[in-house]
């Protein structure tokens, strides 16, 4: 069955893949790896190799069996266009994804680069979103090689929000979501970062999803910016 998911804009997560490796910033104290050593520690068999990438094909079919139409957050413990995924695996990804209309697939990669190149190869239904985590300035790039890509809604993460971002060009972008990161040594994220990005979002007719301010407690922390939730977000796919 589908792994109900704590993450705010997502509902259920989706593992064909597992394990990866750290490539910028923001990778630095990252959620997956700590929890991919952790179950490796309690016998999970799905984590028997930690946190190297491993593919679960496996776990292919699974989303055939959830009847229930969900927002899907796709390899939620790995990044799908790491290099050492080979692009018929993720081919067989996208057609498990272009066979489920009734569900809604968020992907999210630091590896734009690689997304560009064998993004002509994959077939993009209007169910999946394909989205790029933009952490500071000298990863602002990514949204370049994302405006590429022909899916319908296109999106980024300001996750974790290292630093002020400058200003950015989000023509043809959809959707925007920040947070601050969270957990054990986690980095401070501040306001004005933030606004920043809402101001430029509201100007370029984005929307914008406020997540968290996180910090070592992130429930305490809450997600209320300017006094008010940001919840805003495309519509799920409709078959």
């Amino acid at each position: 069955m589908a792994q109900k998911s704590k993450i705010e804009w997502t509902e259920n997560t989706w593992n064909p893949v597992t394990g990866c490796t750290k490539i910028s910033a923001g990778c630095k104290n990252c959620y997956a790896h700590k929890m991919a050593l952790r179950l490796q520690s309690m016998g999970q068999a799905k984590y028997i190799n930690g946190f190297s990438v491993t593919l679960h094909p496996g776990c292919l079919e699974d989303p055939f069996n959830w009847k229930k139409p969900s927002m899907i957050f796709v390899n939620s413990m790995s990044d799908l266009f790491h290099k050492d995924v080979p692009i018929d695996y993720i081919k067989d990804v996208f057609s498990v994804m272009n066979s489920t209309p009734q569900h809604t697939y968020q992907i999210l990669t630091k590896r734009a680069e690689r997304l560009t190149e064998i993004a002509g190869e994959l077939t993009w239904t209007s169910n999946i979103w394909q989205g790029v985590t933009v952490e500071n300035i000298s990863t602002v790039t990514r949204i370049d090689f994302l405006r590429k890509i022909p899916a319908v809604v296109k999106f980024i993460s300001f996750e974790p929000l290292l630093g002020d971002i400058g200003d950015i060009n989000l023509s043809n972008i959809n959707w925007a979501i920040v947070g601050g990161e969270s957990g054990v040594g986690a980095r401070p994220v501040e306001e004005k970062w933030i606004l920043n990005i809402k101001k430029q979002c509201e100007r370029q007719n984005v929307l914008f999803y406020f997540k968290q301010w996180g910090g070592k407690n992130k429930k305490k922390s809450g997600r209320e910016l300017l006094g008010k939730t940001w919840d805003s977000m495309p519509a799920m796919a409709t078959i």
